[in-house]
């Protein structure tokens, strides 16, 4: 299964994602990792069922320009119209407090968060991305979001001292599918077992597949 995975900014490093990704890189996926802004080219969307956005939409000192510009998310927008899939990990939410496409798009946005503490993810073990997964908890930054999409399926909370917040939800858009989960900021949510098996079964929701048939 090709997947496109876009990340790397000046807070999330690209090294987090891949050594999540390598980890489940064992057949059943080929991963394209694009982390240098100018390898960016929205045309390629199409060559891709799956498309994952781990990159903040941010705009440092190295960074003159917001990546995730108009013409992007449009891009993206027909993309998932026609039935592309967007799977937005953690930093994929950020960058997106003003109302535009990308926040339509994948129903939220991040708001801010406390510094990183103890993060423990209850999954809703009723959605097929978190069948088999069991409760376990994580040293993370705990995302806080605005979540605008009512009739979305809730996959998961997540609990911290500072509160519980909608921690990722499925939704349709188009022809395509959408997914989104918030924690990852640290490499050891990435390779965490249980948030590798909810990617894993992220990515197959996401090819409408069923991951149960497909275990390795």
């Amino acid at each position: 299964m090709k997947v496109w995975a876009i990340c790397g900014d000046h807070w999330h490093p690209a090294n987090t994602v891949r050594q999540g990704l390598n980890k489940l890189e064992n057949g059943e996926f080929q991963f394209t990792i694009t982390e240098q802004l100018e390898e960016f080219d929205a045309e390629r969307l199409k060559d891709y069922p799956i498309v994952m956005v781990c990159r903040a939409n941010s705009q440092s000192d190295e960074e003159k320009e917001f990546w995730m510009n108009e013409a992007v998310q449009q891009a993206f927008e027909h993309y998932v119209e026609r039935g592309g899939s967007l799977l937005a990990v953690h930093a994929g939410t950020a960058g997106y407090k003003e109302p535009g496409v990308f926040r339509r798009l994948i129903g939220g946005a991040f708001v801010h968060h406390p510094e990183a503490c103890t993060v423990t993810i209850h999954p809703d073990k009723q959605h097929p991305i978190a069948e088999g997964v069991e409760e376990f908890s994580v040293h993370d930054e705990h995302y806080f979001m605005e979540w605008e999409d009512p009739i979305a399926d809730l996959i998961m909370t997540t609990v911290s001292e500072h509160g519980a917040q909608p921690g990722g939800w499925t939704r349709t858009y188009g022809k395509g599918r959408v997914c989104v989960l918030t924690p990852g900021h640290e490499a050891e949510v990435w390779t965490h077992p249980s948030y590798q098996k909810l990617l894993r079964n992220a990515l197959y929701w996401c090819a409408q597949k069923d991951a149960a048939e497909n275990n390795a």
